[in-house]
């Protein structure tokens, strides 16, 4: 039985139902010594809990996209077929021009709870398994398309690609799940108020238990070649995707968070922004997260060490949300080390570490990102879906603005 299917989540309600009604039904008609009836109401008792608890957990699963199986649950799902040594590009020596052309067919990932899929995503979201040339990793790409890439006014367009890292654990549906990022922004993207971006949110949970934290480790898991170069590859073969790195964010919170910002500034010839969601640069902030247990690794894999250590200020543009040292303070200390063209928004949010703080950031992150893309010219300023400005023309950036 599927943990995020309907049959274990009714039945789960059933039992918890049941566990209610016995001791209304069999409390006062126990019969034997003090010892046996006290334990066996002690077990009624424990039974209901136990119910409670399980009805609470498959529904939070089930919105949230936090574990997709029983195997997820478990720690035991590996996702990874090999993990060969990239070098500091990711690449392995070879060239991303030079890679085939990876076709893959897409299916509706179905989003309702119970739906049997773990996806949690929503109408529209439509998802696919492949395995990467590059990186040897085989798992779940859930991929939304906006309104107006099936109209005919923009079937020669090319459209801005968002891709979206969820936290640990999570599931790929989680963005479209918990945090509602394609209902929210459909409506904007219609009106012309938010780009029409693709989003793209690749499995990134793919070693059982442990986090892999977007990280190339030789002979254990190569996550950032992954995202960075299999997965972006996959989109472009696949959709009229923009192909250069000014059409291209990464954008996560909390453990997603620490990704998004990783990857943008590890490769700014992928991506030109990111947007770091109650995110944080030290790996051992997540105890389970490979990059955290190592000193080599842990150094190598902080987004504040890959902006001083870099050859030149990488041309990215980046955006920290949070409050106190959960995203807000990791964003100053980026901000402070920052150097042109590198560029670095810091924005407090206050709501706690919780998935209805993110989700209530999604309309205006992604207003900031469309005025970041509209000052670039990588999205035209005129037209909502039925316009025929720039590629993936986009309106005005009014609306809600982030907290300061």
């Amino acid at each position: 039985m599927s943990l995020t299917g309907t049959p274990f989540f009714v039945t789960a309600i059933v039992l918890a139902v049941i566990a209610v009604a016995l001791p209304f039904v069999l409390w006062s008609r126990l019969r034997g010594p003090a010892v046996v009836r006290g334990l066996a109401r002690l077990g009624m008792v424990g039974f209901a809990q136990i119910t409670a608890m399980l009805v609470v957990f498959v529904a939070v699963n089930n919105t949230n996209g936090l574990y997709s199986g029983w195997d997820d649950l478990l720690g035991v799902e590996d996702h990874v077929d090999s993990a060969l040594d990239l070098g500091p590009d990711g690449l392995g020596g070879r060239r991303i021009a030079d890679l085939p052309k990876t076709k893959v067919t897409f299916t509706p990932a179905d989003a309702g709870p119970g739906s049997g899929t773990g996806s949690g995503a929503g109408a529209g979201v439509r998802k696919a398994r492949f395995t990467g040339q590059v990186s040897g990793v085989t798992a779940d790409v859930y991929v939304w398309l906006p309104p107006q890439y099936d109209d005919p006014a923009y079937r020669d367009r090319k459209f801005p690609v968002v891709e979206l890292f969820s936290g640990y654990p999570g599931t790929p549906g989680s963005w479209f799940g918990g945090l509602r990022v394609a209902e929210q922004l459909e409506p904007l993207m219609r009106e012309g108020k938010v780009a029409p971006f693709i989003l793209v949110s690749p499995r990134t949970k793919l070693l059982g238990d442990r986090d892999a934290g977007c990280a190339n480790v030789p002979g254990v898991v190569n996550a950032e070649s992954w995202v960075s170069v299999d997965v972006r590859k996959m989109v472009i073969d696949n959709f009229r995707a923009v192909e250069g790195p000014e059409g291209w964010t990464t954008a996560g919170f909390s453990a997603g968070g620490h990704c998004a910002a990783k990857v943008a500034l590890a490769h700014p010839d992928r991506y030109r922004y990111g947007v770091s969601m109650s995110g944080y640069n030290d790996p051992a902030a997540e105890r389970d997260a490979i990059t955290g247990q190592d000193a080599r690794l842990r150094e190598a894999n902080n987004p504040l060490n890959i902006l001083r250590t870099a050859p030149s200020p990488p041309r990215v543009t980046l955006l920290f949300t949070g409050e106190g040292d959960d995203g807000y303070q990791q964003g100053v200390d980026i901000r402070r080390s920052a150097k042109a063209p590198t560029r670095v928004e810091v924005r407090h949010v206050t709501g706690g570490h919780r998935t209805t703080t993110w989700s209530r950031e999604v309309p205006a992150v992604f207003l900031w990102l469309t005025r970041q893309m509209e000052a670039g010219g990588a999205v035209g300023g005129a037209g909502g879906a039925g316009g025929a400005g720039g590629a993936g023309a986009v309106g005005g950036a009014g609306g809600a603005a982030l907290g300061r």
